[in-house]
């Protein structure tokens, strides 16, 4: 899941959640104190609204004891003047959080709490017979009395006038009303706390959990260690992450991969030249010592060492020169210099080039030219002529047969020119062919070998030819011989249509 859903989510919870949870348990701890209410104190048919209505459910709270005075009156209204149930009633009416006052005439005959505090309901009480309908409503005393009067009006056996008053002071809070109010107030807390805590747990894992891989992976690339995976990539932001670091992961270690076989490849390099140059500077210095100690005392052996060590120098020059190449090709410095090359002359100078090179070395040399018509290609004329003396050098270079033969061959294929070089030299084992092609490869690994050369040679044909948009590959039997192939694209020119 995505971080930005994770905290949409952790939003909605937070607000929807506590809201569904906070509203069932004040229903149920609603319901149970209103039963208790109602069993306390003797109220029927209470609700949210009525506990949240205070003047009305303090009114409730005399309702009963309300009736049953009335009730009494009317069947013995002499008990208004016995102490001992006036004190009876007054006590029922405590527990309900309300008191007793009864007057006879203009004087207080009963008040069923301190007079200090009654002081100020008493002189707010209103007059008798001022409410002649018998009401269980209360009448409300403003001011400093603050309370909830209910009026009963009699008269004594002498005739005198008599009322009782049932007096709720409106700051009364019930105890189950208070303990309601703490008990939700404390659940909410609750609810809400636990809710924002599991949102915290469950976003912190969601983050600190990839923040941790992501961390372990980078301490491992710092320490060099590159042979780890991270986890799959998920559809989230550290999913992109985690791609984004094994990418680069599998870069860093295809550079530390490459940087080992650079080193490996030119300790090789350093090794095969070491071992090339030796050859012919050891030649050069063997004639040269000839020359000077006099064994060469004849003008027909001057000329052979002579000739000799001009040959050696040759062959190190060669060398040379493919090294200061393929430097170029490998970080892509040389300055080619590609044109419109017509096919048939092109390659038919090279092949009278080659003829007379290869006659001078007892090779037999065929040419077979199979492209018509003036077909071209957009070539460098000097790189692929390179090309083709490096194969041939190669083929001279392994060649063990006394009566060598190389062959020519160009040919039409389409959107390409094919250029085919065929010798019958010793040929190449199957395992080594597809080898032949990187950089200080060499079929013959011995350093008894006597065959010379640096390994770079094939490589530079095939970058060459890849920097061309070609390609190049051979086919080989051991014993017969080897056949390079490379094409090149033909240029091809593009109407226009006026």
């Amino acid at each position: 899941m995505k971080l930005k859903t994770r905290l949409v989510v952790a939003f909605l919870t937070v607000v929807i959640l506590p809201v569904i949870l906070s509203g069932s348990v004040i229903f149920a701890v609603g319901k149970y104190q209103m039963n208790c209410i109602e069993k306390t104190y003797g109220i029927s048919e209470t609700s949210v609204e009525s506990l949240s209505n205070s003047i009305k459910t303090l009114g409730q709270l005399t309702t009963k004891p309300y009736r049953e005075l009335c009730d009494e009156i009317d069947r013995t209204p002499q008990k208004m003047e016995d102490a001992a149930f006036l004190e009876k009633i007054n006590q029922e009416l405590e527990e309900k959080k309300s008191y007793l006052l009864v007057r006879r005439n203009d004087m207080m005959a009963y008040v069923g709490t301190d007079y200090d505090e009654a002081e100020a309901v008493i002189s707010q009480l209103p007059k008798y017979d001022e409410n002649r309908t018998p009401s269980e409503n209360s009448i409300y005393l403003g001011g400093e009395a603050q309370a909830l009067v209910k009026q009963i009006d009699f008269q004594y056996e002498d005739g005198e006038e008599g009322s009782a008053f049932l007096v709720t002071d409106v700051g009364t809070v019930m105890p189950e009303v208070r303990a309601m109010a703490r008990e939700i107030v404390i659940i909410v807390v609750l609810i809400l706390l636990f809710t924002i805590a599991a949102l915290i747990v469950w976003i912190y894992r969601a983050v600190m959990g990839p923040v941790a891989k992501i961390q372990k992976a980078a301490e491992n690339i710092k320490n060099g260690n590159l042979d780890f995976e991270m986890p799959k990539a998920d559809n989230d932001e550290f999913g992109q992450v985690y791609q984004n670091f094994e990418d680069m992961r599998i870069r860093l270690k295809e550079s530390a991969e490459e940087k080992i076989q650079f080193d490996k490849e030119n300790k090789e390099l350093i090794s095969n030249i070491s071992h090339d140059l030796k050859t012919p500077v050891t030649t050069i210095k063997g004639y040269a010592e000839g020359i000077m100690d006099g064994v060469a005392d004849t003008p027909e052996k001057i000329d052979k060492y002579v000739r000799t060590i001009y040959n050696k120098a040759n062959e190190m020059n060669t060398l040379i020169n493919e090294l200061t190449l393929y430097s170029k090709i490998d970080t892509n410095r040389i300055p080619y210099n590609f044109n419109t090359i017509p096919v048939n002359a092109y390659f038919d100078d090279c092949a009278e080039e080659l003829s007379m090179e290869l006659e001078s070395k007892n090779v037999e040399f065929g040419y077979f030219n199979y492209v018509e018509g003036d077909v071209k290609i957009i070539a460098d004329a000097e790189q692929i002529k390179r090309v083709i003396h490096n194969i041939i050098n190669n083929s001279l270079k392994y060649m063990d047969k006394a009566k060598g033969m190389i062959n020519l061959r160009v040919k039409d294929v389409g959107d390409f020119v094919q250029v085919e070089l065929e010798d019958n030299g010793k040929g190449i084992a199957a395992k080594d062919l597809t080898k032949i092609f990187e950089r200080f490869y060499r079929t013959d690994a011995s350093r008894n070998s006597s065959k010379g050369g640096s390994g770079i040679g094939l490589s530079i044909v095939k970058k060459i030819v890849e920097e061309h948009g070609g390609k190049i590959w051979a086919t080989s039997r051991e014993g017969t011989g080897t056949t390079m192939y490379f094409v090149l694209r033909k240029y091809q020119e593009v109407p226009i249509h006026e």
